[in-house]
């Protein structure tokens, strides 16, 4: 069970920190290192965190219970897809809501 811990710890960051770069390549590649580091800003996102009582629980998923990882969220998320000033950081934080949501299917 420890080595499924691990697997899902490995599997969550390297979606958090290495995909981004992928997507950044494969979809703004004239801007790709700029958009990254958009991508990889959005990880703000979790401040709301801070706003849970524990603020880190292993076992809870962020989907649904976090105030930026509503579904009202990433319906608003969505919409920032179709205006090309926000469409990086839209892509980011919708690949971190997912991110956050194929942990929850470890649980």
């Amino acid at each position: 069970m420890e080595t499924l811990h691990y697997l899902q710890t490995f599997i969550h960051y390297t979606l958090h920190f290495l995909a981004p770069g992928l997507l950044s390549y494969v979809f703004f590649r004239k801007q790709w290192k700029r958009a990254w580091l958009i991508m990889i800003a959005t990880m703000l996102v979790d401040l709301d965190h801070l706003l849970a009582t524990p603020i880190f629980a292993p076992d809870r998923c962020s989907i649904g219970f976090h105030p930026l990882h509503s579904y009202y969220a990433i319906a608003v998320y969505f919409i920032l897809l179709f205006f090309p000033k926000t469409r990086i950081i839209a892509v980011g934080l919708l690949f971190h809501m997912l991110t956050d949501w194929q942990d929850c299917q470890w649980h």
